[in-house]
């Protein structure tokens, strides 16, 4: 709860720094990025949320957990195809300068964040209408563990997704690995600077690492089913382990790839927040002086 706590401090911030300043209405990339910091602020908290109820309620009604479970598994799958979208991006801003405003503007970057909402909505629509036609009507009624295997339990879903997520995985994975080595490839070629060249191969660094942990999200289901059943007394330390390596620790990455290591959005991000941290502290010494006891 605690880590919720400040990763939604922090995402809050930067949602608000991005609505005060219009610059940022107009660059695709800080458009992209607002929409990851949103959609893995809900996650987190979907995710948060589901993980209090396992251990406070145990058992919830199954309708309940069914709108948890499709919402998180949306924002889940949405991030690695956003990262492709930055991806892509920035390979284009790199490669192709000269036609940059012609392929990266507002109307085609709100076009892919559309397709990239379509893409992953399909997956949870399509389980919900195979069990809505695989289980009886009074299934929605009953308490249940909210978990994906338990909640969706025909054998097809699970043969489905391995599908739906082996293509998605794959095309994501060769996208990222195609444009970060032509972007490389640039700039060494180009750059004068080994400053340069460092800062852009510790960002890839950092997006592979990324990827990598977002892309845990579609695996961990069958390896942490595989582990329980091994180890059925341990199976909440399980759990436990693979929600902070999948579903925490990605989110701290987020924040310090675009919101740290951009210059612009740094600046006036930590403007936001120096303005805010003295508005607090006027606030405090104005409420002191109308009540000299309050500390």
């Amino acid at each position: 709860m605690l880590v919720w706590l400040v990763l939604s401090i922090i995402n809050g911030s930067m949602v608000h720094t991005f609505q005060r300043h219009s610059l940022f209405y107009e660059n695709p990339r800080y458009i992209m990025f607002i929409c990851m910091v949103i959609n893995d602020a809900l996650q987190l908290t979907l995710v948060t949320a589901l993980y209090v109820i396992s251990y406070i309620f145990r058992k919830i009604h199954a309708s309940v957990c069914c709108l948890l479970i499709m919402t998180a598994i949306l924002t889940t799958r949405s991030t690695p195809l956003i990262l492709a979208g930055m991806a892509v991006e920035r390979y284009i801003s790199i490669c192709f300068p000269l036609h940059y405003t012609q392929m990266c503007n507002i109307p085609r970057t709100l076009l892919l964040i559309c397709v990239i909402f379509i893409l992953t909505v399909t997956p949870p629509i399509t389980d919900l209408l195979i069990t809505i036609i695989k289980e009886p009507p009074s299934f929605f009624h009953t308490k249940i563990f909210c978990d994906h295997s338990l909640l969706f339990r025909d054998q097809s879903i699970y043969y489905k997704n391995c599908v739906f997520d082996g293509t998605y995985l794959s095309f994501v994975a060769l996208t990222l690995l195609y444009t970060y080595c032509k972007i490389m490839l640039t700039a060494q070629a180009v750059s004068t600077s080994l400053v340069s060249v460092k800062r852009a191969r510790n960002t890839v660094l950092l997006h592979g690492v990324q990827l990598l942990l977002c892309m845990l999200a579609f695996v961990v289901p069958s390896l942490q089913a595989a582990l329980i059943s091994l180890f059925p007394q341990l199976g909440l330390e399980i759990r436990y382990i693979f929600f902070l390596l999948v579903y925490i620790i990605p989110r701290f990455l987020s924040p310090m790839i675009y919101g740290f290591r951009d210059e612009q959005f740094r600046k006036y991000w930590t403007r936001y927040l120096s303005c805010h941290e003295h508005s607090m502290t006027l606030l405090r010494l104005a409420s002191q002086k109308m009540n000299p006891q309050v500390k």
